[in-house]
């Protein structure tokens, strides 16, 4: 308990010292968060080279606007969701992310829970294989706990979309999962 509390008060005060400027605080502040904020970002983003990026223009921002941060909820929840909003934008602008408009659709089937015997990484390499579109919902709704509405607007798409794209997610992920199944983890 005691090393919890040190440790918040001793990051407390390295983003009060980050958002002074202090060059040594920054540092310390971004080595605490990158490896973290490099997974969020990689979640959307599949190039690792391109997720560098944007994680590295999140803490540019993380920075800059460190100063308006209020103490209110986590620090690492904060720099997540710009890490996020970086990711979505990258995916915007240099991805031209295109969503098919599917209105109507309804997600009926409920994604079956994943084999604890299948590892991290090949569960990584099978969302980083679906499309961008289908990929950012997903992440969004499943990893990042987003309802459809706020996925929309995040988006600028329709719930139906959202609904859509990540039902779609889904059914690619369980095919590619049943084949997995059937020949072996990382056989193929």
């Amino acid at each position: 308990m005691v090393k919890v509390i040190q440790l918040f008060k001793n990051e407390t005060s390295l983003i009060k010292r980050a958002a002074a400027g202090k060059r040594d605080a920054q540092q310390k502040l971004y080595e605490l968060h990158s490896p973290k904020m490099l997974s969020v970002c990689r979640q959307y983003i599949k190039d690792i080279h391109h997720a560098e990026e944007v994680m590295l223009n999140g803490f540019f921002k993380v920075f800059k606007h460190l100063k308006d941060y209020r103490n209110e909820g986590s620090f690492e929840g904060w720099v997540r969701r710009i890490m996020i909003r970086e990711s979505i934008s990258f995916l915007r602008q240099y991805k031209k992310l295109e969503f098919q408009e599917d209105l109507g659709y309804e997600n009926k089937e409920l994604f079956n829970n994943i084999n604890s015997e299948m590892e991290v990484a090949e569960i990584q390499k099978l969302i980083d294989a679906l499309p961008e579109g289908y990929r950012a919902v997903f992440v969004l709704y499943a990893v990042e706990g987003y309802k459809h509405s706020e996925i929309a607007k995040m988006l600028d798409i329709s719930e139906g979309t959202s609904k859509s794209q990540l039902f779609k997610a889904r059914k690619m992920l369980q095919e590619r999962m049943s084949e997995l199944n059937e020949t072996g983890y990382g056989t193929n």
